[in-house]
């Protein structure tokens, strides 16, 4: 068997890795690169292999490093099944249309306002495209083994990141390879802990903390910290966060706080349809949650939702304390960099940062303390206070991310460290080499191994 890693290598970004076995083909996630733009860029090199000899996609979880790139694959000829779990499926029909219509967008405003390079400007795939893609998803139970490629069982386990979020284990002639995917935290508010690993010949993990332990703060303390400070000098906080998975946590968090009178019953508003309706999916899929119905309901009214492109422009023009949330999480696009333009310069705002922050995106520039970042072609000033806390990260750390690999009940033969900014894979698999005495490897992009 060969394994090829064609993304999350060297990056948290564009996850995609390809099984070969005796002339089949089997894809695991199909993610799109983000941040920096020669990650970017990789979006649109010719695909090492011809789509329509890709027999099957298994994908783990809905989050765009992980699936944004199959309406591509479609539309270069990939004709196979993409087998995930219901809820996986039922994000992703969220997730990729709407990610197809920002990318035309963009393309419309960059030939409209002439800042692209390019004539013209041109969406890697439109929301038809994306369309397309999603009635080629097969829906997969938990714990129930399948085979998209005959004489090959794949089973998915609960990985406890986001809704629908799956580990995959893939045997294939008499041999056994486990992927993490993006694996969650023991004591997420919202999502239940991951389920534990079962044995395999290899192991690919990923690593996005794999250099660091999570804070021990209280994410109620410190959000309610950062909202009370803004309210006091009569600011708006902007909350950049990720329609799928971490507005939830956000809407949930501000129910808990005003539930609790500590902070001021201010007005609070979701700008982010996607996000919405994202909201209402975790009613339909309940068992992979902690919330109860009641919680549900709650979560879902903590802020008002904002569904016209005119409301969203008002919220721009908020003089009085109030809070914001908005996709996308990092700042690579959606309508938050209109807020961001708006309350940036104004050093009464807040900019609040609530999740892991690639390298190359806007979210790393200002967490970084760039005195501006480019917005739509014009270099916005950043003067607002700017806090980043990651007790909200969906991703195990350092510490339970080593846990979930020292729960394997046998030893593999090697562990692939991936999806980690080059020094967090290291410190990963330094540790995992330490810890377990296993072989245990940092690939790069293109790399290829037999197995």
């Amino acid at each position: 068997m060969r394994l090829t890693f064609l993304g999350g290598t060297g990056t948290v970004t564009g996850s995609k890795y390809l099984l070969e076995h005796e002339g089949r083909r089997l894809l695991i996630d199909g993610g799109l690169f983000q941040g920096l733009k020669q990650l970017r860029l990789r979006n649109w090199d010719e695909f090492p292999v011809r789509p329509l000899e890709i027999d099957a996609i298994v994908l783990t979880h809905a989050h765009l490093d992980h699936s944004g790139f199959i309406p591509k694959l479609v539309q270069l000829g990939f004709r196979g099944r993409v087998h995930c779990s219901s809820a996986t499926r039922d994000l992703c029909g969220l997730l990729l249309p709407d990610c197809g219509r920002l990318l035309e967008e963009e393309a419309d405003y960059a030939n409209r306002h002439g800042f692209s390079k390019h004539r013209p400007a041109l969406p890697l795939y439109t929301e038809q495209d994306a369309q397309a893609a999603l009635e080629r998803f097969t829906p997969r139970g938990f714990d129930e083994g399948f085979e998209p490629i005959p004489d090959v069982r794949v089973l998915l386990r609960r990985a406890g990141h986001l809704l629908g979020a799956a580990s995959v284990r893939v045997e294939w002639d008499r041999r056994s390879i486990l992927f993490s995917g993006d694996l969650g935290r023991g004591n997420d508010l919202l999502m239940q802990a991951p389920e534990l690993p079962e044995a395999a010949d290899w192991v690919i993990t990923e690593s996005t903390y794999g250099d660091r332990a999570h804070s021990g703060v209280d994410p109620l303390i410190a959000i309610a910290d950062v909202i009370n400070r803004t309210a006091a000098r009569g600011g708006v906080v902007v909350i950049p966060a990720f329609a799928v998975g971490r507005a939830q946590t956000l809407l949930y968090c501000l129910h808990l706080l005003k539930q609790q009178r500590r902070i001021p019953d201010l007005p609070a508003f979701l700008n982010s349809p996607m996000a919405a309706d994202a909201t209402h999916i975790y009613e339909n899929h309940r068992a992979e949650h902690r919330l109860t119905p009641e919680q549900c309901k709650a979560m879902c009214s903590a802020a008002h939702i904002v569904n016209s492109v005119e409301e969203s422009k008002r919220l721009n023009e908020i003089r009085m304390p109030a809070v914001i949330v908005s996709a996308s999480g990092m700042a690579s696009g959606g309508r938050v960099l209109h807020h961001l333009k708006a309350f940036a310069p104004d050093a009464r705002n807040s900019i609040l940062f609530a999740g892991y922050q690639a390298a190359g995106t806007r979210g790393a520039a200002i967490v970084g303390r760039a005195p501006t970042v480019k917005i739509h072609g014009q270099h916005v000033p950043i003067r607002a206070e700017v806090t980043q806390i990651d007790t909200l990260s969906a991703h195990a750390d350092r510490d339970e991310l080593l846990a979930w690999i020292g729960a394997l009940p046998a030893t593999p033969r090697r562990v692939f460290v991936t999806h980690g900014e080059p020094v967090a894979a290291d410190a990963l698999r330094q540790a995992i080499e330490e810890r377990h005495h296993w072989p245990c490897t940092v690939p790069e992009y293109r790399d290829t191994v037999e197995l």
